[in-house]
Formats: structure tokens, C-alpha cells, sequence
């Protein structure tokens, strides 16, 4: 897998950088890739989402093709974008649902903050309230969108709505539980590690990839390191 950390992407950008990738790894160019990032503020809002869960009318969201209701994003906060080829791993969303989850909250751990899963939602929690969501969409079975980890971002933003479309949801972040700042990029780097490691045993490739080509140090040109 192919991991990419961008830094601060604005979202319209980000997007169009998805669907760039959700073709060119179905169509094996590139390999499948892991797009890790900051965004401005902004909200989103999935398939399933209702405007009664716009608490303040002067909030402008932006309306995308994921799973879930709204959302919000900002600096400070990990998104992760997994532009993964279910067509070769068994094509199981709710794996890859649950893939998602078991990362988060093995990282969470690894930085002192612990989380799991509630049964029925989707995404992480703590004691103390909803600490990343998860919203997917699939095209031809290659996946984009993916995670949003709260870790030092400013949680007054999510006030503004019922995040994931739930009255009254507390938002956690893993500054708020800890007491302090945890470093982003070491977060942003564990992730990938634990993508790595963990991504042929949860879902393994039953076609591997093939004939990739030097095409995807093109498509992702400028934005970031591998």
C-alpha cells in the first residue's frame, strides 16, 4: 500500500483526489493508497443525513457521497482517506468498517487514550464521548473516504450540529482526554504502521495487484512522501 501524508488539504481538493485514485486502483495503475491529512474547517454530510441536524443556519456543508450524516472537520483532527480494492479482498464493507475501527482504537491505545466500539454506530468512543467517526463510499468496490480521529482539534466546532446525526452526542478528542497536545505527525506515522501491518490479515488480496505503473508518483505529485 501506497501511503501519502499530505498535511493541510482543502476538501474540494481532497475529493477530487479520491476519485482520482478510486479509478486509477480500480483499473490497477496505481497501487491501492492511504491518503493521511488535515482539512480547514468544513462539514460534511453523507448519504443518510438530515438538515435537522444543522443546529446553526449559518453553517455551510458541503454534501458528499460517504455513508453517515454530518460531520465536521478541521485543523488538528486526522482524516483518513483508504483507497482500498474490495473487489480483490473478499468485497466485505462491513470488514472494512470494522478494519477501520480495530486501527483507531489500537492506536488511541498506543498513545494512552482507550476506546472501542458501541455496538449498533459506527466509529470509536471513550468514556467521555465519540473520539472518530467513519464514513465510506465504494465505486466498482474501491473505497474512498474513511476516518476522522479527533486528536488536537477544537471540539466547540461540533456545537454547531448533532455529529453523526446524533442529539446531544459528546465529542472526545485525545488532547481533551489526556490533558495535553499529542504530536499529529506521530499519530498520522502509527497509523500508517499499523496499515501496514495489519491490512493482509483482516482483509487479505485474493487477485494481487498487477503491471502497476510509474503513473502513480504522478497522480500524487507534490503531495507528500511516501
Amino acid at each position: 500500500m501506497l501511503v501519502k501524508e499530505l498535511g493541510t488539504v482543502g476538501y474540494g481538493e481532497a475529493f477530487a483526489l479520491q476519485e482520482n485514485l478510486t479509478v486509477q486502483v480500480q483499473e490497477n495503475i496505481v497501487r491501492e493508497t492511504l491518503l493521511l491529512l488535515e482539512h480547514p474547517l468544513v462539514y460534511t454530510m453523507g448519504r443518510s443525513g438530515s438538515d435537522a441536524n444543522i443546529l446553526d443556519p449559518s453553517v455551510e456543508v458541503i454534501r458528499i457521497n460517504r455513508g453517515g450524516d454530518i460531520t465536521c472537520h478541521g485543523p488538528g483532527q486526522l482524516v483518513g482517506y483508504p483507497i482500498i480494492n474490495l473487489g480483490r479482498r473478499g468485497k466485505d464493507l462491513r470488514r472494512h468498517l470494522r478494519f477501520l475501527e480495530e486501527i483507531l482504537i489500537l492506536t488511541s491505545a498506543d498513545f494512552g487514550v482507550p476506546a472501542y466500539r458501541v455496538e449498533g454506530r459506527t466509529g470509536i468512543w471513550t468514556d467521555s464521548g465519540k473520539l472518530a467517526s467513519i464514513g465510506v463510499g465504494v465505486r466498482h468496490w474501491v473505497t474512498m473516504h474513511g476516518f476522522a480521529l479527533n486528536v488536537n482539534n477544537d471540539l466547540a466546532a461540533f456545537s454547531r450540529i448533532n455529529p453523526c446525526g446524533i442529539s446531544s452526542c459528546p465529542i472526545a478528542s485525545m488532547e481533551s482526554l489526556r490533558g495535553c497536545q499529542v504530536p499529529l505527525q506521530k499519530v498520522s506515522k502509527r497509523i500508517a504502521e499499523r496499515f501496514a501491518g495489519m491490512l493482509e490479515e483482516w482483509m487479505p488480496q485474493l487477485k494481487p495487484e498487477q503491471n502497476i505503473s510509474s503513473a502513480e508518483n504522478l497522480l500524487i505529485a507534490g503531495k507528500g512522501n511516501q
